[in-house]
């Protein structure tokens, strides 16, 4: 892709994602789109389709907890289609391409990727879902639901099935620890497993701290 192309969808993008939501906000998208890059420039594919994929993944979005949450890819798939076939120098044989990597991008559909552009979305929007980021992201987002930051009998999960639905700590638990295992591609792989590691050492130091300020909590 022409830089003068990358960065004109860029600035779309700046324009069209407004949001009050720092985890899904514009910021999160360059993220991803750096991200995207970095695995394509290892891994192959189409920058025509994953530039612009990348930057409308999360154009539409809604709280997580909202019924219209599970609409938000096929939503943000057609507002990118619409954008796309309004730009004459984009090509248009390209844009169900894009759409079908935005659509599928969703860690809960558990969707099988086939196509390496709808590989490489997933795996750069899945890496923010694990690591130091996450974690903002992870608290933020629990936050703006007003629930807890974790269970007060078994913070930890030990005796319980992670609830991601009450608790924020519990994400890490349901989501953020097994993100590394749904990567695509060996970049991706990687990256993912260093932040892992770090999630690991942020549990071990939560665990920590909760001895020292819970009554009897014996921790793992």
């Amino acid at each position: 892709m022409k830089k003068e192309m990358r960065q004109r969808l860029i600035d779309i993008a700046k324009k069209e994602i407004i949001k009050d939501d720092p985890s899904h906000d514009i910021f999160h998208t360059l993220r991803v789109l750096h991200l995207a890059e970095t695995i394509s420039k290892a891994e192959g594919g189409d920058l025509d389709v994953i530039i612009p994929a990348a930057l409308f993944h999360d154009i539409i979005t809604y709280p997580k907890h909202d019924a219209m949450s599970s609409k938000k890819q096929d939503e943000s798939a057609d507002k990118a289609s619409d954008i796309l076939s309004k730009i004459k120098e984009y090509p248009k044989e390209k844009i169900e391409a894009v759409k079908h990597c935005i659509s599928s991008c969703s860690f809960t559909k558990q969707v099988k990727h086939e196509k390496k552009e709808a590989q490489i979305l997933q795996d750069a929007d899945g890496l923010e879902s694990t690591g130091a980021i996450s974690i903002m992201r992870t608290f933020c987002s629990t936050g703006q639901m007003n629930r807890r930051f974790y269970h007060p009998d078994d913070p930890m999960c030990r005796t319980r099935e992670p609830d991601a639905k009450e608790q924020a700590l519990d994400l890490v638990f349901a989501r953020l620890l097994k993100v590394k295992d749904r990567m695509y591609t060996q970049t991706a792989r990687d990256l993912a497993m260093r932040r892992a590691e770090f999630l690991q050492v942020f549990l071990l130091e939560i665990n920590e701290e909760l001895k020292e300020s819970h009554e009897n909590y014996n921790g793992f």
